[in-house]
């Protein structure tokens, strides 16, 4: 998908950018400037917007069927749906709406960011408490200025950092990576009904069998897009329970797990490249490590050598 830039002082043409970034609304201005500002950069099918306001907006706006997580650097947002009047100050992180709510609102002259993931990305990293239902988001405030400030953190990550460098952001593994982590912080930051704890049955399946299962299919499958979800799927156990089997049996989450296997695949590929032609960051970003320097330290622990050296060999 495209970056969009936009600048205009036109209130119709700020309106008519604004539903087509997002959903059909109608806003209103007050002010001797209506200057707007907005710069979306996608990872995936993550969307990291950065808006500023010279003016007071009042907005009415129609569901927008993702999540939307707002964070405010200046001025005020006030929104409201159904019996919720929910005012974000600067340095607060919330959902701006439920996904399936229609919302209405002000916000004063100021500039926030907006980040917007499709909601099936929880059900990625989570299962549901209902087996027949999806992951939803039950609060729109952070269960602590602690999870907030984390949700904050990896979201400024993600835009100056990860979006910032074309390389990374047009590997496939890193955006799937990114936008996965990003909904499991999510889900750390929000109330949800998703399951916290492994079920009965996750604890009493046959453990050596779900994990050889699960092992082969990472083996097989760690150069595509996967997530705990996917691999909880093919076990036929819940995201929490693979979680509990991997850290019970191996000392290690799933998605490390995963990370592990990319790590000895990255290392093959240094093992056989040209170092004349190849570079360690394009062979880390090919297998969906966006932090270079993680990335070195990982491999430097499991290997007793820098990439650079490896692939320098």
């Amino acid at each position: 998908m495209d970056d969009l830039r936009f600048d205009s002082t036109d209130l119709v043409a700020t309106e008519n950018f604004l539903a087509k970034a997002y959903t059909s609304l109608r806003i209103s201005g007050h002010g001797q400037s209506t200057r707007a500002r907005i710069d979306r950069r996608w990872l995936g099918q993550v969307s990291l917007d950065s808006l500023s306001f010279s003016f007071d907006m009042q907005f009415n706006v129609l569901p927008l069927h993702k999540l939307l997580i707002g964070r405010v650097h200046s001025g005020l947002i006030e929104t409201r749906f159904g019996s919720v009047r929910n005012v974000l100050a600067p340095g607060d992180v919330a959902l701006i709406a439920p996904p399936e709510a229609a919302y209405s609102g002000q916000l004063n002259a100021g500039a926030h960011d907006a980040t917007m993931l499709e909601v099936g990305q929880l059900d990625r990293v989570a299962s549901p408490m209902d087996s027949g239902g999806h992951v939803v988001l039950t609060g729109h405030r952070p269960v602590s200025p602690t999870a907030g400030a984390h949700l904050g953190a990896c979201v400024g990550y993600l835009r100056e950092r990860v979006v910032a460098d074309p390389s990374m952001r047009d590997s496939p593994l890193v955006a799937s990576t990114a936008a996965m982590h990003l909904a499991a912080v999510v889900l750390n930051t929000f109330p949800s009904n998703a399951h916290l704890e492994p079920t009965a049955a996750d604890r009493t399946g046959a453990k050596a069998t779900a994990l050889r299962r699960a092992i082969a299919y990472i083996d097989e499958s760690a150069h595509l897009d996967i997530s705990i979800g996917d691999i909880a799927k093919h076990v036929s156990m819940t995201p929490r329970g693979v979680q509990y089997l991997f850290r019970r049996e191996l000392d290690c989450t799933p998605m490390e797990y995963v990370r592990r296997v990319r790590l000895e695949h990255a290392h093959v590929e240094l093992l056989g490249a040209d170092p004349d032609t190849a570079s360690v960051a394009a062979i880390a970003t090919r297998w969906g490590f966006a932090h270079k320097g993680r990335f070195a330290r990982h491999y430097r622990q499991t290997y007793g050598m820098s990439p650079h050296q490896t692939l320098s060999s």
